[in-house]
């Protein structure tokens, strides 16, 4: 891609992921060492690498945990899983010992324009503006969605046995995008509300 950019003198928009560190030392900065603790935040690091050492206008956003919805997702995410279920009442083991910083998916897509918009080059983080836990996640939905915050149980990540490792805690930094993009991310709240109006305007076309 890098190549075929160079050839057509075209930018190339790289999104990647606060999966390049470890976890042990976050909040991060752009200039923060990577240090990837699983094949995913290698990959992504990698491909960040190359980019570093290529000639072609380049740019990467690092993001983290994007939430929104759509017509016809093929996938979910956190927040329109945690909706579903808080709203059935059913008892939720949720990890407090991971930190992140989720997104909202017009937010970066805001990033990704503005980059384009700037001819911004470099290394960006483009996240949520609030770092949390997950835990902290679901019980800020529970509380926007007026649900019981008593079915959330806390437990650790050890007791999942993930095969792949996740840094415990991320979250960026974002003076950088801020400052020299005008990036402006929402609260994590007003993310939410932002995807409530959506699910119910495609609720009532439906």
């Amino acid at each position: 891609l890098a190549d075929a950019c160079l050839s057509v003198k075209a930018h190339l928009l790289h999104l990647s992921t606060d999966f390049v560190f470890d976890g042990e030392d976050g909040p991060y900065k752009e200039e923060d060492q990577a240090n990837p603790i699983s094949y995913y935040g290698l990959s992504k690091w990698r491909s960040e690498q190359i980019l570093q050492n290529h000639d072609c206008d380049w740019t990467v956003l690092r993001t983290i945990i994007v939430y929104g919805t759509a017509d016809d997702l093929s996938r979910g995410n956190i927040v329109l899983w945690g909706r579903g279920a808080l709203k059935k009442q059913e008892p939720l083991n949720i990890i407090d010992d991971q930190y992140r910083s989720p997104t909202l998916a017009e937010d970066l897509a805001q990033a990704c324009l503005l980059v384009i918009e700037k001819k911004a080059l470099g290394v960006y983080n483009a996240s949520g503006k609030d770092i949390m836990s997950i835990f902290e996640m679901i019980q800020r939905m529970a509380d926007f969605y007026k649900c019981d915050k008593s079915i959330i149980n806390r437990i650790s990540t050890a007791t999942l046995n993930q095969r792949a490792k996740r840094p415990p805690k991320t979250g960026f930094i974002l003076d950088k995008a801020i400052t020299q993009l005008g990036y402006k991310p929402h609260s994590f709240e007003e993310g939410l509300a932002i995807i409530e109006q959506q699910i119910l305007k495609q609720e009532n076309q439906s």
